[in-house]
């Protein structure tokens, strides 16, 4: 694991910044960003264009290391290149941006109130190719609908079942069981999410660390003992659906969370948009979420 990248990720103020639009919500992404389906034909082509909004918002002069301080990729934008260069190289060499991969192949059907991961058979072939091209750590995301005990302690089983392994591989695993803003037992549900992810915590050999990725809780400081724990390298927030305005806001209030947007990065931004727009849009929207992120 990168030294200078670790001390980055652990300590840096900062955000990251999550670039991660997998086939099934590209079209979406695609489409707030105002290129509509008509604008390709296939998934060749539709993953071209996501690229090159990836690439836009890589290459923008404001997001650079200084408030930025790592991304997550999807595999086809790892495999790609920004400037002739992989980019992943790019975003370290260049930007000074800490690359990370999400490696999740989506999510199985509902039981017990959760949506588990889709098995990962090709799992170890794609942490070895993300460790060859420079890539820190991972990302990989379950779902929660419900506080339903059983479902939710084994969402987290699985989660950490899987971090372990991409652990073997000198990766770093950011464990993400979303817990859905909507439902109605959300904070219910989050008391289990923070009690089941403390238990698997706990049973982490001595000087192990994960990083987690996680709803921002309805009460204020819910995961500070997540934060504080030694088994913890950095917490970190999705935005949810959430608005921009509001996830910052709320994120604000937590101590110690920082950002890990995807949606909320990209509001505003339109492919219609000129250069000179475009950065001032993003060079804002980075320096809020920043702001919003050190405020905690």
């Amino acid at each position: 694991m990168n030294a200078e990248m670790k001390q980055q990720v652990a300590e840096k103020d900062g955000f990251i910044a999550a670039l991660d639009q997998s086939g099934g919500s590209t079209p979406k992404a695609l489409k707030l960003y105002g290129v509509d389906e008509s604008a390709y034909s296939n998934d060749e082509e539709m993953f071209g264009k996501i690229h090159e909004m990836r690439t836009r918002i890589i290459e923008a002069p404001a997001f650079t290391g200084e408030k930025v301080i790592g991304a997550i990729l999807f595999e086809r934008t790892m495999d790609g290149e920004v400037q002739g260069t992989p980019t992943a190289e790019f975003l370290w060499k260049e930007k000074g941006v800490v690359p990370f991969l999400k490696v999740d192949k989506g999510l199985a059907d509902e039981e017990n109130g959760v949506q588990l991961m889709k098995p990962m058979p090709e799992l170890d072939a794609l942490c070895e190719r993300a460790v060859a091209k420079g890539i820190f750590g991972t990302k990989m995301r379950s779902n929660i609908n419900a506080a339903n005990a059983e479902g939710i302690a084994a969402n987290i089983a699985q989660q950490f079942e899987v971090g372990k392994q991409i652990l073997s591989h000198g990766l770093m695993p950011i464990i993400e069981p979303e817990v859905n803003i909507k439902i109605a037992d959300k904070a219910e549900a989050e008391d289990m999410v923070r009690d089941e992810i403390l238990k698997q915590l706990n049973a982490l050999p001595e000087g192990t660390q994960v990083m987690l990725k996680l709803s921002i809780p309805t009460v204020v400081n819910q995961y500070k003992p997540l934060i504080d724990h030694p088994a913890v390298m950095r917490v970190v927030a999705l935005s949810g659906g959430y608005s921009r305005e509001d996830a910052n806001s709320k994120l604000s209030q937590q101590t110690g969370m920082i950002a890990s947007f995807s949606r909320a990065l990209t509001e505003g931004l339109s492919a219609q948009q000129s250069d000179d727009a475009f950065n001032s849009t993003i060079a804002e929207t980075i320096d809020g979420i920043y702001q919003a992120s050190k405020a905690g």
